[in-house]
């Protein structure tokens, strides 16, 4: 393309003497829509639209998000380009968002404009394709390195030469838990040589052959060999993540983590456990809530309702009723069913009774929102409205029978205070023989 190259080597920073790292050329492929056809051979009344590809070659920086951005920039500012359609050599960039007009931008404010509009609607899916990209590299290269199993002869003495505690993430917290004490059986820092792998393999043991992970000198332009991260700096996909904690942890209580919501959700034991720190935060009662509510928004808007159990004040925990490694029951309940789960602890409301009342036998969730509610008793809904979702009140005294009845005239005492909970008290179910109407 005659004239973008003189465009292109005018901008700061790209031109042909810059200087300020390596530079990858891209070849970006660019779809104009709706151009005519400019063939002479042609009448006016004979030119169609036709879809025009064209290619930009596009310096930027390799492997890093300002590169990504600075070919973007180029390509929608600069040449005046709305849609990119293709990429080449680590550059990903999005397509055009609605309402983008066509073909190159004559105004450069507007082609800011558009260009801005455009990064920032893709922003998301930039980031999630060059962090997917980089953790698909690392996944691989730690799968070769465990593979390999070329485990150092130091152990943690060449890892705690770099990472004490004045690195950003200290490591030293893990000789107060049973991770690093030698005198537990299976840690990774046992001391009896005959115990089986990976116990002995100390900082190895999670994290991987440290390799050339550990070289202390590295040519310029050369990136450190991975190892193995966990949590929110993970660099692998959290199967293989899990693998490692399971290779010690694989117990009777874990047995479903496969196929449980959890891992079908790709999460991995660091996103709740934290194994470098003294406290682990989701195993204690004040914690472990607070662990839960980062991804279970709703539940922790819940708690903070008129009627709900003590979770904010740490009485009661998720753990409590929910199993979060797996279940085969719904909602990873502990117990078979919602009511078994309900009955641990309000076991006076078990039955049998003389006269069940349906709703109670079948599940507590079609009266209670377990929680919590804005409405007295963990309940749906009020009384009299909740009754009458199963209930009609033809016929009832609470139902108006003569005109005397109708508004303005004051509401039905049958349905103040309490509603139908004033007469119907055993709502739960009767052993009294005349029960049948849950009086009494």
């Amino acid at each position: 393309m005659p004239g973008q190259r003189n465009r292109l080597g005018d901008l700061p920073g790209v031109g042909p003497g810059h200087v300020g790292g390596p530079r990858i050329v891209g070849m970006v492929r660019i779809r104009r829509k709706g151009r005519t056809n400019p063939s002479a051979s042609r009448s006016r009344h004979q030119r169609a639209p036709q879809n025009r590809v064209d290619t930009v070659h596009v310096p930027f920086r390799s492997g890093t998000l300002a590169g990504t951005a600075r070919a973007c920039y180029i390509v929608r500012v600069a040449l005046g380009y709305n849609r990119v359609v293709g990429s080449g050599v680590g550059l990903s960039l999005m397509a055009e968002p609605a309402r983008l007009a066509q073909g190159p931008v004559r105004d450069l404010a507007s082609a800011r404009r558009a260009g801005a509009l455009g990064w920032l609607c893709a922003l998301p899916a930039v980031l999630a394709a060059l962090l997917a990209g980089a953790t698909e590299q690392a996944h691989d290269t730690l799968l070769d390195k465990l593979a390999a199993g070329d485990y150092s002869r130091r152990g943690a003495d060449t890892c705690l030469g770099c990472h004490d505690e004045e690195e950003p993430f200290p490591t030293l917290d893990v000789f107060v838990t049973v991770h690093g004490h030698p005198e537990v059986d299976g840690s990774p820092f046992e001391m009896d040589e005959t115990a089986e792998l990976p116990a002995g393999l100390q900082c190895e043991a999670c994290h991987g052959p440290v390799g050339d992970h550990a070289r202390q000198m590295l040519p310029d332009g050369v990136a450190r060999e991975p190892v193995l991260n966990f949590g929110a700096r993970g660099n692998a996909e959290a199967s293989l993540q899990n693998d490692l904690c399971l290779q010690c942890h694989r117990t009777y209580e874990r047995t479903r983590w496969e196929g449980s919501a959890h891992e079908l959700a790709g999460m991995a034991c660091a996103d709740c456990h934290r194994i470098h720190s003294e406290t682990d935060a989701v195993r204690t009662m004040s914690g472990q809530n607070e662990t839960c509510w980062g991804c279970h928004r709703s539940v922790a808007a819940d708690a903070l309702k008129r009627s709900a159990h003590p979770l904010r004040d740490s009485q009661l925990v998720c753990r409590d009723c929910h199993d979060p490694h797996g279940t085969d029951n719904r909602k990873l309940n502990v117990r078979t069913t919602a009511n078994e789960t309900c009955f641990t602890c309000h076991a006076e409301l078990r039955g049998p009774h003389l006269w069940e009342h349906p709703p109670v036998v079948e599940d507590c969730t079609i009266c209670h929102a377990p929680h919590g509610s804005n409405q007295p008793a963990l309940l749906l809904r009020r009384p009299p409205q909740l009754c009458q979702a199963c209930h009609s009140s033809v016929g009832h005294r609470s139902f108006a029978q003569v005109p005397g009845q109708l508004p303005p005239r004051p509401t039905s005492e049958f349905l103040l205070a309490k509603a139908c909970l004033n007469c119907h008290a055993e709502v739960h179910g009767s052993n009294h023989p005349s029960g049948n109407l849950f009086r009494r």
